[in-house]
């Protein structure tokens, strides 16, 4: 009996299954990120270049994860290299205010249209968290609403209705008393918004990823962003755009700059600190302005909203974020990243037709996803399948997420055919052991 995709990667990748059982001793489950879950062992890599990387077996791939996203100019960009090298001389944290963090600050409010003032936090999770806090402290209402199939990070306040069924929280641990902060509301219904907004007098925020829930799994309709923007004004509610993935990837400035919709905050994360830990919450004067201390203790012991985060805008991170902001502000490297990206779907579409198998490459701009199962829209129902097909693509050169991929500027013509390719033969490699 001729071996199984799933064998033939664990003969192949040696290095990764003992790195995989050392760590499983001190680290849980082995591994420091949900989504680099894999069965049997995960993948460890040893260096990256451009679109491509190399495990710890020598083996090479094109890759789609590009840092989850983050590295929109690919692996070890020169800028972006010789920005932190220059850095790294100069000190890595100086527990002091810096220039580079004002001028990382200014870049981002000349391309971002919501950004009047910036605060820095160290991830996504933590912006979002801020942002709710700012949404509430401006408002003096606790409730959020958020979408069905949205994510926002992994804090307590945003883990309702993340996957099906969305009456389960993402994890278990949370308090039921955060989750009923927190008011479910299905995506592209702008009527059901609506009678919610009318309904109570107690919500403080609307949040939402503006490409449709988890990076445009679930596409979104443009025209509904248009009307929660209509919505949240006439309510008094403020509208946060959680841009961690699609912000400087939908455009120079995020998805808000690409639909035509401001937001009253915006969450930025990955693209915005160059692929080093940073993100942060921007939006406007009124709002950010609570974080500010000012001459009366009392507001600022009681009303002041207060953040601290030992590495906000660290000096490393900040070179980087402006090394990254500098490269794409004319929008050039979307063109690029945009055009291949299309490129990509349309080739593993080509792929699948003429396979015959009930799988669609879909998305929009840079960003790639694939479900296995026929429909746009929707998350994996066989999980263990989406398994088979990284590890088939992984045996013929192709890293990607499961059912997500990032296209980056640098992505070129010579990736798009070789990664056809590969889909064409792990296709194959599927169809041959009956799993579609």
């Amino acid at each position: 009996m001729a071996e199984t995709v799933v064998e033939r990667y664990r003969k192949t990748r040696p290095g990764s299954w003992a790195r995989w059982e050392r760590a499983c001793r001190v680290i849980p489950g082995g591994i420091t990120h949900d989504s680099r879950y894999l069965t049997p062992f995960p993948l460890y890599v040893s260096r990256a270049a451009g679109p491509r990387k190399w495990d710890v077996d020598g083996h090479e791939y094109v890759d789609y994860w590009m840092g989850h996203g983050a590295l929109f100019l690919g692996h070890a960009h020169p800028a972006l290299v010789e920005a932190v090298r220059e850095q790294v001389s100069r000190g890595t944290h100086y527990g002091a205010c810096h220039e580079l963090e004002v001028e990382w600050a200014e870049r981002i409010t000349r391309l971002v249209p919501s950004a009047e003032l910036v605060r820095f936090t160290m991830s996504g999770t933590e912006a979002t968290h801020l942002a709710l806090r700012l949404a509430r402290a401006y408002t003096g209402r606790p409730k959020v609403v958020k979408f069905e199939g949205h994510f926002h990070g992994w804090h307590d306040g945003v883990s309702a209705g993340v996957n099906p069924p969305f009456d389960v929280p993402m994890s278990a641990g949370i308090p039921g008393g955060v989750l009923d902060q927190v008011l479910l509301a299905p995506q592209n219904d702008a009527a059901a918004l609506a009678r919610l907004l009318a309904s109570r007098q107690d919500i403080g925020a609307v949040i939402l990823e503006p490409s449709g829930g988890q990076c445009g799994t679930y596409p979104i309709d443009p025209a509904f962003l248009m009307e929660v923007r209509r919505l949240t004004t006439a309510h008094g509610v403020v509208l946060i755009f959680d841009e961690v993935i699609t912000g400087f990837r939908y455009a120079p400035g995020g998805a808000q700059e690409y639909y035509g919709v401001t937001p009253d905050l915006t969450t930025l994360a990955k693209i915005v600190a160059g692929g080093l830990p940073g993100a942060a919450v921007c939006g406007t004067r009124d709002i950010v302005g609570l974080m500010a201390f000012g001459d009366d203790p009392q507001w600022n012991r009681s009303r002041r909203v207060a953040q601290n985060g030992t590495y906000n805008s660290n000096p490393l991170s900040a070179a980087a974020g402006i090394a990254m902001l500098s490269q794409l502000a004319d929008g050039k490297p979307h063109e690029a990243a945009n055009a291949r990206g299309a490129e990509l779907r349309a080739a593993l579409n080509d792929v699948f037709r003429r396979a015959g198998v009930p799988c669609v490459a879909y998305g929009d701009v840079s960003i790639l996803h694939v479900s296995l199962e026929g429909a746009q829209g929707t998350k994996p129902k066989n999980p263990a399948l989406y398994h088979q097909w990284r590890c088939a693509l992984m045996l013929h050169g192709v890293d990607v997420s499961a059912h997500h991929g990032w296209v980056s500027a640098v992505h070129g013509e010579r990736e798009i055919e070789e990664t056809a390719e590969a889909a064409r033969r792990a296709v194959a490699d599927l169809q041959a052991e009956r799993a579609f």
